[in-house]
């Protein structure tokens, strides 16, 4: 079982998740986080450190949000790994908790 990014990373992209990952399955776009399911143990340390809350187990995904476990997979296959935390964007207390922006995630 693996642990799922969901909608609230979208242009909050906090990293402090990255930092505690002990097998770097992080993985970075433009303005969103995903975890590599293939790559995840299941630790549960990057849970607690998102200050969005935005990670949940793959069985804990909230209604609604069920396709973040299919974008994870697909996207962590073409973005980058990140390994080392990041300042958030500039504006990311402005999109903290907003709904419905799947639509602005970027590619």
């Amino acid at each position: 079982m693996a642990f799922v990014v969901g909608e609230d990373c979208i242009k909050c992209k906090h990293t402090d998740c990255v930092e505690v990952c002990p097998v770097d399955c992080f993985y970075e776009g433009p303005n969103f986080l995903v975890i590599h399911p293939d790559e995840c143990i299941d630790c549960a340390l990057c849970e607690p450190e998102c200050p969005v809350d935005a990670i949940f187990s793959e069985d804990e995904l909230p209604a609604g949000q069920e396709n973040f476990q299919q974008l994870n997979a697909e996207l962590a296959d073409t973005w980058p790994n990140i390994t080392e935390r990041k300042d958030p964007p500039e504006d990311h207390a402005d999109w903290a908790g907003k709904p419905g922006k799947i639509e602005l995630l970027e590619r």
